[in-house]
């Protein structure tokens, strides 16, 4: 399938109340406002191709970007690739949601990931922590230094609520995540969420909303989530 029959494809799918979700979440224009499950048909057709993810991803259209991560080969992508995919990221939905997810599948994860939590720049610092996330969701304890997440989690601890509000709500997702699906940290993530309390995050012309990782680590225990793992990290 080439790409002018993608972009059809894609506007086909738009709906006028789905864009206005988004743009009310930062999205811009261009875009069709094409709910994600409604993507899944096409790119079960589609399957991996990363020279049409690159394409679509260079149109600046928030739907195509999304689809972009959909279809990428992350084995295909290098450091640079995401590098550069995060320098078109201009809201969260991409760099926490497209970027971060793909870039969750590569063996250098963790080493791009760390770069962009030091690197000071909101999105980029959002998306480090997402990516932590979403890994630590999918991959086996094994692969985790529990030194280093224990050093993270201090570092949620000590500078979560001077945050820039992307960033705040990736690291409250952090402790949350590490609570649940990192079980030799369970104890001291609840420790830290008890210890940060709740996490004031504002949006784009909306009420701040409140994120409180202690309560939602309870809720998934109560649930029977501990140690839960994804299979898959793209939809």
């Amino acid at each position: 399938m080439d790409f002018e029959t993608v972009m059809a494809e894609l506007e086909a799918l738009g709906k006028e109340r789905t864009k206005k979700t988004y743009i009310s979440n930062g999205a811009h224009e261009p875009l069709f406002g094409v709910a994600t499950g409604a993507m899944k048909p096409l790119a079960k057709k589609i399957k991996k191709n990363q020279p049409l993810a690159e394409r679509l991803y260079a149109t600046g259209n928030y739907d195509a970007m999304y689809f972009a991560g959909v279809i990428a080969d992350p084995m295909a992508m290098t450091e640079a690739d995401f590098e550069r995919w995060m320098d078109a990221a201009y809201f969260y939905m991409l760099s926490d949601y497209v970027v971060a997810v793909t870039l969750s599948e590569t063996d250098f994860a963790q080493a791009v990931a760390d770069r962009w939590i030091a690197s000071g720049e909101e999105l980029r610092m959002s998306a480090g922590w997402s990516c932590y996330c979403w890994l630590l969701g999918n991959r086996p304890d094994s692969e985790f230094s529990e030194s280093k997440m224990a050093g993270m989690l201090d570092q949620v601890r000590n500078t979560i609520h001077e945050c820039p509000d992307r960033t705040k709500s990736a690291m409250s997702n952090f402790i949350y995540t590490v609570g649940i699906s990192y079980l030799p940290l369970h104890d001291k993530a609840v420790e830290t969420a008890k210890a940060v309390g709740p996490v004031e995050i504002g949006r784009n012309n909306k009420k701040s909303s409140v994120s409180v990782p202690s309560e939602n680590i309870q809720k998934a225990v109560a649930r029977g989530q501990l140690g839960f793992k994804r299979k898959y990290v793209r939809c």
